[in-house]
């Protein structure tokens, strides 16, 4: 079959009459095109890409949408300004290399346009939803519709801003629901000293988000560090790039820049089968850019939703009485640095600074270097400085000129400091000083009143006390007290009094037990206003201590993911050490795949969506969350099944946070279990990401067969799993590795394709091990070629008698020093 050319229009007819596309293939060739209306798959059924037109429209377009839900939502279109006005439409791959859209004519309706584009390239459609256009021969993806997005933004998608050479991915509106050609809205960053994302409506500013402080945008009420699934920015080399990590897979959504302007985040809900709307921005008046001028604030609670700041008043009363705020508000006096020149150290009637609370901050803020002090003094010298606010995070921030865009919060925001003359403090000043005559004659009025309520003010206090002392105990607990990121979290962690969790457990009654480890017993308990719990509690004769419960409380106080066990709070009174997670029903992972009878509740469907759970609980960890994190100890009993089998990484007692750009530490306590610690840290003591893919390595072993890793011994001529695994796959025999239990009619392509991954994760050196990002994309198929693995760790003989010895001192099964893992015997 020929190439699609621009100058063979009947070739390209005839080619299509007779060629019939499979909705199969999730690929596009110069010789395997799309002709209206075929469509095609990506790898998994997630998404497909065909013609389409939009509703009360006969123009046809090709688009991609999710097919996992029957309500057909197009997120992204090719040729959205030049419609076809019929079905002849073509997708194809060029002559060149490129992506065209061509109609009956030939003519090109759209083209990937890229320069750097290779004769033989080949598109394919992603389970991400990105269609990507590669080179043939190397895999290089030379183009891709993530980087060319039309008017919505999917969880693996990135915002980018290039400051030096212009380069941006933006979305842009659709001009109505029936018409995808460009509206006149566009959602994208900012690239200003400190960076906004930012909705404008014809290159103006409609909405902004406010400045980004290092974790969240302040200008976003309610914006935590979980919001929006873990918004994350990044800046490097003058590049502004924009994520944010999916935490829960299960959960259909994506954002939405509507013809309107509003940005949407939309969840598919599963009961009613319909897209919903979760957050919604600009949602009030208050949110539209500059809603009541300079010098303005805007509160959407109030009526009317527009004031002045204290010491200043509307420029036109007339126009303001009228609700036309536009022309915002003018200083009650000028300042006294407009008049002479009035150095900071000058008497008391300079000019001085009246507190704004919980606002978001005015547009055009200007970064410099100076402390929280500092900032006050820099503004107070420059004459030209209107206001200024410090932020943790950001540093200090102030405005020069007009102050513009500020609105009031009911919480949140950031507190600005604005410039006033002297007259207008002192003004402030005395209205202070009657408030507080008010509140002495109330406070003296009411004080029988105050008497009698002494005693429950007093245990009140007693009990803030108590908390203030259990903070403490946490901040001055393990080796990572000095860190002051890790100090916020702990102060945010929610504190269980003892008395509650032993009503939940029945006073840590036996038959509320779940199992044993060495760090304590666990229970299930059940709150009096709340879910199901489990209670770790940390046993006086452990072996374990403060480190490793600290430790553990560092790690995952602020993790959220659907593939890590959420942990609720902590219990420190007395002696008691406690840490509360979510229950889990199905117990630990190796309750079931080393029981012969309940490992076939797990199907190979169910086995590979444990194993893609973890590798994204991984992905998280490793890449997503915002400190780089090594498990250390990864293992079927640390893996929980909730009630549907979705796997949770738990036991972070020995979890290690990696700060800046470290990607490998030293340790000379090694601690974990035997037979799953990568062969650099049982004889090394050095870790990185890489020893916890070797860890994932033995685990997806033994997930296939069903088999421990350490079960071999002195067995089938083999002394672990790892080493008769490789014996199976130089015999080309790695069929036999699969638990019998378990069907593999028509997956056993699958099955095998996942023990070819796992024989690379445990490779002996960590260099030869695939990081995560590239296993999910190996278990995806997403990598068409694997490399061939090369020997395990821990398979020669010199290294199995340095294993054998250890796993004999140590009576073969069991842990290292590490004793917090708990394999439980009932669901937990």
């Amino acid at each position: 079959m020929k190439p699609i050319t621009n100058s063979t229009p009947l070739t390209l007819l005839l080619l299509c009459s007779v060629f019939k596309f499979s909705c199969c293939i999730d690929t596009i060739t110069s010789t395997q095109f799309l002709k209206d209306p075929e469509t095609i798959l990506s790898n998994r059924g997630f998404f497909e890409l065909g013609f389409f037109s939009p509703l009360n429209s006969t123009n046809r377009y090709v688009g991609i949408w999710d097919k996992r839900v029957p309500v057909r939502t197009i997120f992204w279109v090719a040729n959205r300004d030049n419609p076809l006005k019929n079905k002849s439409g073509v997708f194809a791959v060029s002559i060149d290399g490129n992506l065209v859209v061509l109609d009956a004519h030939n003519k090109t309706l759209w083209n990937s346009n890229v320069s750097n584009a290779v004769v033989k390239s080949t598109a394919r459609l992603l389970d991400s939803g990105n269609l990507i256009l590669q080179d043939s021969a190397s895999g290089t993806i030379i183009w891709e519709s993530f980087k060319d997005p039309s008017d919505k933004f999917l969880p693996m998608m990135k915002f980018m801003t290039n400051s030096i050479t212009n380069e941006k991915v933006e979305i842009v509106s659709w001009k109505t629901p029936s018409d995808p050609s460009s509206g006149d809205f566009s959602f994208g960053i900012d690239p200003l000293t400190i960076p906004e994302v930012i909705i404008w409506k014809n290159n103006r500013t409609y909405w902004r988000s406010g400045p980004w402080d290092g974790q969240v945008f302040i200008g976003i009420p309610g914006m935590n560090t979980d919001y929006l699934y873990g918004a994350n920015l990044i800046i490097e080399n003058k590049t502004y790039s924009l994520s944010i990590a999916n935490a829960n897979e299960a959960q259909l959504y994506f954002y939405y820049l509507n013809p309107s302007g509003a940005l949407e985040e939309k969840h598919w809900d599963i009961e009613d089968q319909k897209w919903e709307i979760a957050w919604l921005a600009p949602e009030t008046e208050c949110d539209i850019y500059g809603a009541c001028g300079a010098f303005g604030v805007c509160n959407s609670q109030k009526s009317p939703i527009c004031s002045c700041l204290r010491g200043f008043k509307p420029e036109n009363e007339e126009e303001w009485n009228r609700g036309n705020w536009r022309s915002g508000c003018v200083r009650n006096s000028p300042l006294e640095c407009g008049k002479k020149n009035i150095s900071v150290e000058m008497g008391t009637d300079q000019d001085g600074f009246l507190k704004v609370g919980m606002v978001k901050v005015p547009d055009f803020a200007a970064w410099v270097v100076a402390s929280e002090d500092d900032c006050r003094v820099q503004c107070l010298a420059n004459c030209s400085c209107s206001a200024y606010a410090y932020r943790t995070g950001i540093g200090c921030m102030i405005w020069r000129g007009d102050l513009i865009d500020i609105q009031e919060f009911k919480n949140g925001g950031a507190d600005i400091y604005v410039r006033v003359a002297y007259s207008d403090i002192a003004n402030e000043s005395g209205t202070t000083k009657d408030m507080k005559a008010v509140i002495v004659a109330s406070v003296v009025a009411g004080t029988f009143i105050l008497i009698c309520s002494i005693y429950c003010l007093w245990k009140v206090q007693m009990q803030r006390q108590k908390r203030k002392e259990q903070r403490k105990f946490l901040m001055n607990s393990g080796e990572m007290k000095h860190d002051k990121v890790n100090q916020v979290k702990l102060q945010e962690l929610p504190l269980f009094d003892f008395e509650k969790l032993a009503t939940a457990t029945n006073h840590f009654h036996f038959n509320n037990k779940l199992g044993q480890g060495g760090f304590g017993p666990v229970y299930k308990g059940k709150l009096v206003d709340g879910p199901e719990i489990a209670v770790k509690r940390l046993s006086r004769t452990s072996g374990q201590g403060l480190e490793e419960f600290t430790n553990e409380v560092m790690v995952i106080s602020k993790l959220q993911h659907r593939n890590l066990v959420q942990l609720f709070g902590c219990c420190v009174e007395g002696e008691e050490r406690m840490l509360v997670y979510e229950y889990m029903p199905n117990g630990s992972l190796d309750s079931i795949i080393f029981d012969s009878t309940k490992g076939r509740v797990l199907d190979w469907q169910k086995r590979f969506n444990v194993i893609e759970g973890i590798v994204r609980g991984l992905l998280y960890l490793h890449r997503d969350s915002r400190l780089k994190i090594i498990h250390r100890d990864l293992k079927p009993s640390n893996i929980l099944l909730d009630r549907d089998l979705n796997p949770k990484i738990s036991d972070f007692g020995t979890a290690r946070i990696f700060y800046g750009n470290e990607a490998q530490a030293n340790t000379t306590r090694v601690v974990g279990t035997y037979g799953y610690m990568s062969p650099e840290y049982v004889l090394n003591g050095q870790f990185s990401e890489k020893s916890d893919v070797f860890s994932f390595g033995v685990l997806l072993l033994e997930i296939i067969s069903g088999r421990k890793n350490t079960s071999f011994y002195r067995n089938e001529h083999a002394l672990s799993l790892l080493k008769f695994a490789w014996k199976l796959w130089m015999e080309a025999n790695v069929v036999a590795l699969i638990d019998q239990t378990m069907s593999k009619l028509h997956h056993e392509a699958e099955i095998l394709r996942c023990i070819h991954v796992g024989l690379l994760c445990v490779q002996e050196f960590a260099n030869d091990r695939p990081n995560i990002t590239t296993i999910l994309s190996m278990l995806h198929n997403e990598i068409a070629d694997l490399p061939m693995p090369k020997q395990p760790g821990f398979s020669s003989s010199n290294q199995i008698e340095i294993r054998t010895e250890r796993f004999e001192q140590n009576h073969l099964e069991t842990c290292s020093k590490n004793m917090i893992t708990i394999t439980s015997f009932n669901g937990r």
